[in-house]
């Protein structure tokens, strides 16, 4: 063993505690090395959440009027309906009549002879127009019926866009109510991910920040998402938040209760950077064995900054481009020297304390 020879390294001005470990032995037990290097720094946050539809985007038709179904033209959930496509007909004589009273009052207005004489009956078309809209009457369909002029007793309801169906809870020829569920459609081309994130996390997260969504079904491939919304409440036995996040999902590969991962990965900057499997923790200490050639490795005392997974920020005891053992666990079970070398570091007081 080599000892009391002075330190090239100017980040320490401890005595040097070099030992030797025959490059033929360090070959026999497998020490890797690894280079001091100045690298960009990144962190990552990862959580697990669960799908749900954007409530945004999800429509329920409730019934309006009293009367029957007559026809489904869905029939369970999961189907696929394009925007504009029939979900249902109802009968409806209400419908028929509101509808003949609307077809009246054009005629009236047409008729009239003067500006001062179709006043009333506009007035009147539009308090009859507003009813027919609250029946879930779209505006294409009102407009059909002014060129028509033909009344119906049958309310066909549209998807409102290109969805699937969640649920189809009446059933053909039965009769409904004002106020029963007809068909629920949910637009998928945006999903909602609810995650967690821990209370130390949440100060790193804001809205509009982007996030990479992974799900089993589909490896190696990545959905965008962004941060819409962090609820402000803290669960208070888990000490996380719950975060939304907003996922474009075109081809509607993301479906509601399915579980995928989302990580956010940020820029911290950079730094000099070592391996977290060259640094050996003794006692409130962490050490580095720097290689000095020939064999000869002197154990480092280094402060360390964060870890970013499989390296540690390294604010002093290497410098940069030097080699250090990259195996340094495996190197202390490995020769009982080393051991007896790390001893006798240990024992020397750290600079700037009292011996």
């Amino acid at each position: 063993m080599l000892a009391g020879k002075p330190s090239d390294s100017s980040a320490t001005s401890s005595p040097s505690h070099e030992f030797v470990v025959p490059l033929e032995r360090q070959q026999q037990i497998g020490v890797r090395y690894a280079k001091v290097e100045h690298k960009p720094l990144r962190h990552t946050i990862r959580a697990v959440g669960l799908i749900v539809p954007d409530k945004t985007r999800n429509w329920q038709f409730v019934s309006r009027v009293d009367g029957y179904v007559q026809k489904l033209d869905v029939t369970g959930p999961g189907e696929l309906v394009e925007k504009d496509a029939p979900l249902l007909s109802i009968y409806s004589p209400d419908l028929l009549t509101s509808e003949r009273e609307f077809v009246e009052l054009l005629r009236m207005r047409a008729q009239a002879k003067s500006k001062d004489a179709r006043e009333t009956p506009q007035r009147l078309i539009e308090s009859a127009k507003r009813r027919l809209q609250l029946w879930n009457v779209t505006d294409q369909q009102i407009a059909d019926l002014e060129k028509t002029r033909k009344a119906s007793d049958t309310l066909t309801l549209l998807s409102p866009f290109r969805g699937v169906v969640q649920s189809v809870p009446v059933e053909q020829g039965k009769n409904v109510k004002t106020g029963d569920l007809l068909v629920e459609v949910a637009d998928l081309s945006v999903v909602w991910l609810w995650a967690e994130f821990y209370e130390n996390e949440l100060s790193m997260l804001q809205v509009g920040q982007k996030l990479a969504i992974t799900a089993k079904s589909y490896p190696g491939q990545n959905f965008d998402g962004t941060i819409s919304l962090i609820d402000p409440f803290l669960d208070a036995t888990k000490r996380t938040a719950k975060v939304r996040i907003d996922i474009p999902n075109p081809d509607f590969k993301l479906r509601p209760g399915m579980y995928v991962n989302a990580e956010l990965e940020m820029d911290m900057g950079a730094a000099l950077t070592i391996p977290v499997s060259a640094v050996m923790p003794t006692g409130t200490r962490s050490v580095a064995f720097v290689d000095k050639g020939e064999g000869k490795l002197e154990p480092r005392i280094v402060q360390l900054g964060t870890k970013y997974g499989d390296i540690y920020e390294v604010k002093s005891g290497v410098q940069e481009n030097e080699r250090v053992v990259a195996s340094a666990n495996f190197l202390i079970d490995a020769e009982s020297k080393v051991q007896g070398a790390l001893k006798a570091f240990e024992e020397t007081p750290a600079p700037g304390t009292n011996p």
